[in-house]
């Protein structure tokens, strides 16, 4: 919703701007120009990144629009779900947890939270690190520090897209010079046609130079760090989950070991304590 609000507000200050000082809208209108520059765009991109990263790109735009799921309520429910987890765990023994590892799909536990049954790598993260504590007596340090080092491979994973788009962002600029340089040398065919002709097709030769500077810096690479910043509500979840994970290896209890959980998430998305007390004994 916010990437479609800003994006309102650029087109409205920019076009507005430039209709209020006497322009007219439909000399911007260059579908030519637009064809070089985002079809040169999109080919660089295809070429600069692998295939995943492309899928990737275009589902965390999807993701940008339709808003992201790992909100506070996400985080609560993903927090009870530790919670659950680790009570059984404790009163019933680690091997009780194993069926639930094994297969969430069908787990009583698991089964209750969809919206974390729908994040598959983060499910795969949570079941692996319970199957390693239930398989056998790992030291603290050494499970925290496989954490971190999948959570490290996981950032970059993740912040992967948002740099793919960011490129894109800083190559726009000079794919509109192209489209500018490319429409004077179509005006040089009109030197003998008048100023008016002249004037005409470097105007349209300009606009491929705006196009450029105005996609890159007002769609294209804020674009990027919204991306971004998605990225990095989604690794909070990992984290949230390492830190529950590695308190409750130590030998805290499972309201304090998810205490550890909630204090890694981000501040404006984190449920107060009573908040997070009430939801798990609501589940």
């Amino acid at each position: 919703m916010l990437l479609i609000i800003g994006s309102v507000i650029v087109i409205a200050s920019v076009l507005g701007g430039y209709v209020l000082h006497g322009g007219n809208l439909m000399v911007l209108w260059q579908p030519t120009e637009l064809l070089i520059i985002f079809g040169a765009a999109l080919g660089s991109f295809i070429i600069a990144n692998p295939l995943h990263t492309v899928k990737e790109v275009f589902s965390g735009i999807l993701r940008l629009l339709t808003g992201s799921p790992f909100n506070k309520s996400y985080y609560m429910d993903l927090l009870s779900m530790l919670y659950e987890i680790f009570d059984k765990s404790r009163k019933q023994g680690v091997m009780s947890i194993e069926e639930d590892i094994d297969n969430p799909e069908s787990s009583q536990i698991f089964s209750r939270y969809p919206a974390i049954m729908k994040s598959k790598e983060l499910l795969a993260f949570i079941t692996d690190y319970l199957r390693i504590i239930s398989a056998g007596n790992m030291a603290t340090h050494e499970l925290e520090g496989m954490m971190e080092n999948e959570i490290d491979s996981r950032q970059h994973e993740l912040e992967e897209p948002a740099h793919a788009v960011n490129k894109i962002a800083d190559a726009l600029p000079g794919l509109g010079i192209v489209a500018a340089v490319l429409g004077i040398v179509i005006t040089m065919n009109f030197l003998s046609e008048g100023p008016e002709r002249i004037g005409l097709s470097v105007a349209a030769a300009l606009v491929g130079t705006f196009l450029g500077i105005w996609m890159g810096y007002g769609f294209v690479g804020p674009t990027s760090i919204a991306m971004e910043h998605a990225a990095k509500y989604e690794l909070k979840a990992y984290e949230c989950v390492k830190s529950a994970i590695v308190a409750t290896v130590s030998g805290q209890a499972p309201q304090m070991a998810i205490e550890f959980g909630r204090k890694a998430l981000p501040t404006e998305k984190r449920p107060d304590f009573q908040e997070l007390n009430d939801h798990v004994r609501s589940k």
